[in-house]
């Protein structure tokens, strides 16, 4: 009897979520609570650092892929700025809106790995051919000598779970301002990684979840502006983010299995323009972001999750090459995070030198 009424009530809740999404009325009470968060505030100050260097060329890779569309997870949008982690398996139930999960002493942190290596979570309503999109190639090319790649962290205080020496002062929950400790410190990482395998990047350092959580796209996205208007030789828009997984009782680690690290896993989330909002060259980012995973998975098969193909923007509409980078989870320790950018950047930087237009010689 019990079970009977619980299965009764879920087909009741189902319903009226229905309903909801279908009104619209979702999208209000979502906006409502995003609203709700917009007052709370982290100090942070701005700096911003670009140097260039140049080094010898990379090998080729050669690349395959699958697809495979699963559940995936969405992020904020424009100015409707919440981090909800949708289901990635069975146990994982989406935080209340805004929130993350912090470990306490109710909490455990669990460590799971996604099947991901040549595998797209299709959450549109686009078919991708992605096979053909592969053979393709990226269709852009990199500028010798100018700056080719930007990096930039719209949600610049994001942090994880602090373990041995890594410890912080936290602005909010799983996040700090310390640059030594947050997102931005593995921008450091990937940014050094790149500039010593010979590829020019811009690393903006900047904090763009201030004054406020809510509006940072709209920061963010100013900045990338003003960086493409200065620099129009920028073809790469790598915003790196960490993911928060969890419910009540449980946050998620993401670990790689690759033999003689220990690894977070990282996902690739590409937008488009089914929201309703501009974006006629999403499959261009989605062409670049298939070259990237399947460089890594050539090296290291389980260190990618799913690419991510979502209906919103997330400012990617703003340059070809543009994507999210999610690095861990807010399980992961940075250790763990470093790790996997590293794996990351030797790999994605060996396939990105060969985007660089070589100099032609006179004959």
């Amino acid at each position: 009897m019990q079970v009977s009424k619980k299965l009764a009530a879920l087909g009741c809740a189902t319903i009226v979520m229905y309903m909801l999404a279908v009104s619209g009325a979702g999208e209000r009470i979502g906006q409502r609570v995003l609203e709700s968060l917009g007052d709370r505030k982290m100090k942070n100050v701005v700096v911003v650092s670009g140097d260039l260097k140049r080094a010898p060329a990379a090998s080729a890779l050669s690349f395959s892929l699958t697809e495979l569309p699963q559940p995936t997870e969405e992020r904020e949008e424009d100015m409707q700025q919440t981090e909800l982690g949708l289901p990635e398996m069975e146990l994982m139930y989406p935080a209340e809106a805004g929130e993350e999960l912090e470990p306490g002493e109710n909490q455990e942190i669990m460590e799971t790995t996604i099947d991901g290596g040549l595998t797209i979570n299709n959450a549109t309503q686009y078919w991708v051919d992605a096979p053909q999109i592969v053979a393709d190639g990226p269709g852009i090319s990199l500028s010798p000598g100018e700056p080719q790649i930007l990096i930039i962290h719209t949600h610049s205080s994001e942090a994880y779970t602090q373990a041995g020496l890594d410890r912080y002062e936290p602005s909010d929950t799983n996040r700090t301002e310390d640059t030594e400790f947050n997102i931005v410190r593995i921008g450091d990482e990937l940014t050094e990684i790149f500039q010593e395998a010979g590829l020019n990047v811009i690393h903006d350092r900047g904090i763009y979840d201030y004054p406020s959580y809510t509006g940072s796209y709209t920061r963010s996205g100013q900045a990338i502006e003003q960086y493409l208007r200065d620099y129009p030789s920028i073809k790469i828009v790598l915003d790196i983010h960490r993911d928060a997984l969890g419910s009540d009782d449980v946050v998620y680690k993401t670990m790689a299995e690759e033999d003689g690290v220990v690894a977070s896993q990282i996902m690739l989330l590409v937008g488009t323009d089914e929201s309703g909002l501009e974006h006629p060259n999403w499959r261009q980012n989605l062409a670049v972001a298939l070259y990237l995973q399947n460089a890594v998975n050539a090296r290291h098969p389980t260190l990618m999750r799913p690419v991510s193909l979502v209906r919103e923007r997330y400012n990617q509409q703003l340059s070809p090459g543009s994507m999210i980078v999610e690095v861990g989870s807010n399980g992961n320790t940075l250790q763990e995070a470093l790790a996997a950018i590293r794996l990351f950047g030797n790999a994605s930087a060996a396939a990105l030198m060969q985007l660089v237009e070589q100099p032609q010689t006179a004959e």
